[in-house]
């Protein structure tokens, strides 16, 4: 008899200390989650542009050749306006065949090849463009603005995220009548990309680039703790 009253009083035992531990696992700690966002606007100081130069022939052989010397007229061009060598790269270089109207033969030939202009600085843009067109250029597409200093920027429009969402939480734990503790988790989200824009081929002397401004965006979700 007095074993099973033993063996009955640790089973009670190990109950109670199941449950303690049921109720400490699910406590947990009050959180917020709120996101912020930070904006930083600035004047974009560089520009990027495609120079396309085409010619059409009888020959796949001519146009190809006749199409090279072109471009590289316009590619002497850009440099003698102040680009450095580093920021022209060759983007494409195609030929087509001409049919002719019922599509049953070669006509001729297409060639084009297609240069790209980066780091190319606001204040030279214009000239730049006039410089490719004069020298052959039958295509100008860009500017694709951008900023030489994005990456700082950005990093400012992260710290004004990150204060407008503390400023969020505060008011949420305020109006619930809680304290706002530390960061439990914090993530970043993603920045906005300006996007080009084009201009036509049949550029006027002095071609007029206007940088306008542009809005480096930051958002960033993070969760408190609270009390």
């Amino acid at each position: 008899m007095r074993l099973l009253v033993t063996l009955a009083i640790a089973m009670a035992l190990l109950a109670g200390g199941a449950d303690a531990a049921t109720t400490a696992t699910a406590t947990s700690t009050d959180t917020v989650t709120v996101t912020g966002t930070g904006t930083v606007t600035a004047v974009p100081d560089q520009a990027e542009f495609d120079f396309t130069v085409q010619t059409k022939g009888a020959t796949a052989a001519g146009v190809l050749a006749r199409n090279g010397t072109d471009t590289k007229a316009v590619i002497a061009a850009v440099e003698a306006a102040g680009v450095a060598q580093a920021d022209i790269q060759t983007e494409q270089v195609s030929l087509d065949p001409v049919q002719s109207n019922d599509g049953t033969s070669i006509v001729g030939y297409t060639a084009s090849d297609t240069i790209d202009v980066t780091k190319l600085a606001i204040a030279k843009a214009g000239a730049v463009v006039d410089a490719a067109v004069s020298a052959g250029a039958t295509d100008v597409a860009g500017p694709s603005l951008t900023l030489s200093s994005q990456d700082a920027l950005y990093n400012q429009a992260l710290k004004s995220a990150v204060a407008q969402a503390k400023t969020k939480a505060q008011a949420l734990a305020d109006a619930a009548g809680l304290n706002l503790g530390g960061v439990v988790t914090m993530v970043e989200g993603g920045g906005t990309t300006p996007l080009p824009f084009s201009v036509g081929a049949a550029a006027s002397p002095n071609t007029p680039i206007q940088p306008g401004t542009q809005d480096v965006q930051a958002t960033v979700t993070v969760t408190y703790a609270l009390s």
